[in-house]
């Protein structure tokens, strides 16, 4: 009796253990990828990482130059996260929507897996359905259709398989591969793309979702990505989890939110409505076990010059965030982050500076992608 109650006991212990382990979706995932995510909620704790679309690739008048970065040449640091875009990869092109080449683009995810930080990947894939049209189709049904129709489906499943070699592709310095939180199907609680609200019902977003997991998960065998659930803004835990396709298929919650003063959207209202959408999905998170972050956001242009300090920071200040990334400086009439005399930077090295935000050189001293450790004050391991 004793030896089965002492049996007991310690399979209670083993599931608390494993529960906070925080493990990937992928029973597969490689030990880089479960070392990740244990170390994404770990270092949620101590605050906020910052991060960049595109942000090696290009910036305010400058493109595809070795080590340059907007973000650093304000604050002397790189971002702790860097977001990839995977758009035209489907149609087997040299180069992304956004002109990035992909063979630069794996140099660059390396370069931040060797700096310690983290890589996001979304995908403003083509409309499976007529190829011909992009991401922002409106074309009603095209999820239903593409399940009914066979050549469809075939063409969806050759897009998966180009996506499933670019990732294994991704390999670090000893051959390992470079685990990358992978955002499909994103904002799709809007209706500008052709798997959004208006195009699909509920089930048939969750359908898609759950093939394309499975797919690149059980089929492809590709074990280096943590999938991400991002809709746009919502009102509700409810709304948000509308579209869920359950816990056994997402790593990460997040969603997208920009701030625009052109529409009602005044600076109180935009703190206010955002944080408390941080709120809920810190429950969303609580209740699952599940990493959540601000997956796309920023003020085009930087009009605000205090936007940093008096807008964003009281959105992420003790949210427990894992992250929170800033969308491309892509033209000059197009950028999210500051860049050398732009007139939010001075105010950028302050929050740069605040406790709560970390940078490069924090993710370096956390080792996102080691056994995780006793957790230690992320700005004093930096040295910064």
């Amino acid at each position: 009796m004793l030896r089965i109650l002492l049996i007991c006991v310690a399979h209670v212990l083993l599931v608390n253990v494993l529960a906070a382990q925080h493990l990937p979706i992928d029973a597969k995932a490689s030990e880089e990828t479960k070392n990740l995510y244990a170390n994404l909620q770990r270092l949620s704790d101590q605050g906020v990482m910052f991060g960049h679309q595109d942000d090696l690739a290009y910036g305010v008048n400058w493109k595809y130059e070795n080590g340059r970065s907007d973000v650093k040449e304000v604050v002397g640091d790189y971002p702790a996260v860097v977001g990839w875009d995977l758009g035209h990869l489907e149609l087997k092109s040299t180069i992304n929507l956004d002109s990035v080449p992909f063979a630069n683009m794996r140099a660059y995810v390396r370069q931040v897996y060797g700096q310690g930080g983290l890589n996001t990947f979304s995908w403003h894939l083509k409309n499976p359905v007529d190829p011909a049209k992009s991401s922002w189709d409106k074309q009603d049904s095209t999820i239903q259709q593409l399940f009914a129709d066979k050549k469809a489906m075939r063409k969806y499943k050759s897009w998966l398989n180009e996506v499933a070699s670019f990732m294994k592709s991704l390999k670090g310095p000893n051959g390992e591969a470079i685990p990358v939180v992978f955002r499909p199907l994103h904002e799709h609680n809007g209706s500008w793309f052709w798997w959004g609200r208006d195009h699909a019902s509920p089930e048939e977003y969750k359908q898609l979702y759950r093939f394309t997991v499975e797919y690149l998960r059980d089929k492809k065998k590709v074990h280096n990505l943590l999938y991400a659930y991002s809709p746009d803004k919502f009102k509700t835990k409810e709304e948000y989890l509308e579209r869920y396709p359950g816990d056994d298929y997402v790593d990460l919650i997040g969603f997208d939110v920009y701030h625009r003063p052109n529409t009602a959207d005044t600076v109180d209202t935009f703190v206010a409505d955002t944080r408390r959408m941080v709120e809920l999905l810190r429950e969303i998170g609580k209740e699952r076990n599940k990493v959540y972050a601000i997956t796309e956001t920023g003020l085009e242009r930087i009009s605000q010059p205090d936007w940093w300090t008096e807008t964003l920071l009281p959105i992420i200040q003790n949210s427990g965030l894992s992250y929170v990334l800033l969308w491309r400086n892509g033209r000059p009439d197009h950028y999210y982050a500051p860049y050398p005399g732009q007139a939010s930077a001075s105010d950028f090295k302050s929050f740069y500076q605040n406790p709560g935000t970390l940078f490069g050189k924090e993710v370096k001293a956390a080792n996102l992608y080691g056994p995780a450790a006793p957790a230690t004050e992320a700005k004093a391991a930096s040295g910064r």
